[in-house]
């Protein structure tokens, strides 16, 4: 009999050194070991239970014998029944017959219909001295066999387990670190190959290019805030591409240029027959960037309707066209952006609240220029050298035009900033851009000083009210729509959208809004095809 066991034992420990040294997927290893322990033994059920930090309690990580439902329900305090006993003194335990042992508790309830004598069995699970789990076991051998020989082999098992988990958490921190290395030599690489990365050594933006490397790597949906024109679509690209998603598609959707009727089939595709004119079935951008990024900008101008299907999205990865039964499959990284308070919004009804849960899972805010003012000069002089070199030109600034632009406000922030270079390369005629015809650009673009106060004070108003009463008056002419709206005062969508903001009109907007739809029944198709 000695023989035997001797022989079961070695084995069983053979089939077990074999799997944990070829293995690398924990649960699954886990697993393995029980399953083998039931081959070669007498073992109906075993578990392997380990301490959560995130929670503070004890959980099945492994089982053999225990359904989904059972090990699901396998949830211990540090003091609760056997298996926290077994935690907390770092000593073995053994219960001959669970039916007389008021500390087996079987929240499993995986053995509340047997009627035999069932014989429990735990043993901690020990690293460097201290208890991080515990390995609980129906008997192991026969009832002829004494119940020190399941002790001590348990023990030699959990030594084993103990080596496993270390050397899985040890693997593990480097693939990590192997990650944060990656991703760094993608962001240079990048720069040297002048593809799209972040220019600025200023605190704030360290800070940016910190939280990118951290996300990137993972599957988080990320939320991009801050202003308009501060570079939330070009850090949108860099975690696309310093992802594992980087050599599939990147697509970009502006969801406040789209008219609200639109959006849907836009973003999610239609099927034949769909609506007067849909001549073939079209798949949605949703579909284009299967397996890579989606890039959904000015998400808090998302349609209430469409915003219930792109939460499915993010909880099923799975949706319809439009027009159509058949429920599609997508595996799409999902990067938002706004210059809104999403979470304002969602107290209102504007948005939804539990879809602004899901996105706001790593909100990274984005600092505007003005609170960054010493990465302006260097902002300068990358975008004049990136400018000059598209246009086949070589220039410089006077140092009174560099000290002219560098104290500038920059209310519409980087690409204000890009889009005046630009112009300035354009419109220099000599290799040095000079204030003078800074001074002009800019007053361009600013109100009539003389006019503007000469209007204030004789209506006894502020400037302020004046640009907010003359906006307003125009939302409300068209509907509340924002591009439109734009489009009468001769201002870009981004431009509105920066002074809806500075203006604190954004809630205005969206109760006004909230308001026509609910007083006026929408189709979900264009007029003209209806």
């Amino acid at each position: 009999m000695t023989d035997q066991l001797s022989g079961l034992k070695l084995q069983a420990l053979s089939s077990i050194s074999q799997i944990m040294d070829e293995a690398l997927d924990l649960e699954r290893t886990l697993a393995d070991l029980l399953r083998i322990l039931s081959e070669h033994l007498s073992m109906k059920r075993g578990a392997i239970t380990l301490f959560d930090p995130d929670s503070g309690r004890l959980a099945i990580t492994a089982s053999h014998g225990l359904t989904p439902e059972e090990r699901k329900r396998g949830v211990y305090a540090l003091d609760e029944g056997v298996t926290g006993r077994v935690f907390q003194t770092a000593k073995p335990y053994v219960a001959p017959d669970i039916r007389k042992e008021p500390l087996f508790l079987d929240k499993t309830g995986a053995r509340k219909l047997e009627k035999d004598q069932i014989a429990f069995i735990g043993v901690p699970i020990l690293h460097h001295g201290a208890p991080i789990g515990v390995l609980n076991v129906d008997r192991l051998f026969d009832n002829s066999v004494d119940f020190e020989e399941d002790l001590g082999f348990l023990s030699v098992v959990a030594t084993l387990i103990s080596q496993f988990l270390s050397l899985n958490e040890k693997v593990r921190a480097r693939e990590e670190a192997l990650v944060r290395e990656n991703v760094s030599l993608r962001s240079q690489l990048s720069r040297e190959r002048r593809g799209p990365y972040i220019v600025g050594r200023s605190l704030a933006m360290k800070e940016v290019e910190r939280q990118i490397e951290k996300v990137a790597p993972t599957r988080a949906t990320v939320l991009l805030l801050g202003e308009s024109g501060v570079g939330k679509t070009l850090i949108a690209r860099i975690i696309h591409d310093l992802s594992e998603r980087k050599k599939y598609a990147f697509v970009k959707v502006n969801c406040a240029s789209i008219p609200e009727n639109l959006l849907e089939s836009e973003l999610f595709g239609y099927e034949r027959g769909a609506f007067t004119g849909a001549v073939d079935s079209k798949p949605g951008r949703f579909e284009d960037a299967h397996r890579g990024s989606i890039f959904l900008d000015e998400i808090g101008e998302l349609p209430v309707g469409t915003q219930s299907k792109l939460l499915r999205v993010l909880q099923e990865k799975e949706f319809e066209r439009l027009g159509g039964n058949r429920t599609r499959k997508v595996d799409v990284r999902i990067i938002t952006a706004t210059n809104k308070n999403l979470s304002h919004l969602s107290e209102i009804g504007s948005f939804r609240q539990d879809l602004y849960y899901r996105l706001n899972v790593f909100p990274l805010l984005v600092p505007p220029l003005r609170e960054r003012k010493e990465d302006i000069p260097i902002l300068l002089n990358h975008f004049l050298e990136k400018v000059a070199y598209d246009y086949g030109r070589t220039l410089s600034y006077t140092s009174e035009a560099f000290d002219f632009l560098a104290r500038y406000d920059w209310p519409g922030n980087v690409r204000e900033m890009e889009n005046m270079i630009e112009r300035l390369v354009i419109m220099a005629e000599t290799d040095r851009i000079e204030a003078p015809l800074l001074r002009s650009l800019v007053d361009d673009r600013q109100p009539e000083p003389q006019k503007l106060i000469a209007t204030v004070e004789s209506r006894g108003a502020s400037l302020k009210d004046i640009e907010r009463n003359e906006i307003i008056a125009s939302l409300r002419r068209n509907s509340w729509i924002r591009y439109k709206a734009a489009k009468e005062l001769g201002l870009t969508e981004r431009q509105m959208g920066y002074r809806a903001m500075k203006l604190g009109l954004d809630s205005l907007i969206a109760a006004e809004r909230a308001a026509l739809r609910a007083k006026t029944p929408r189709s979900p198709f264009p007029k003209d095809q209806l």
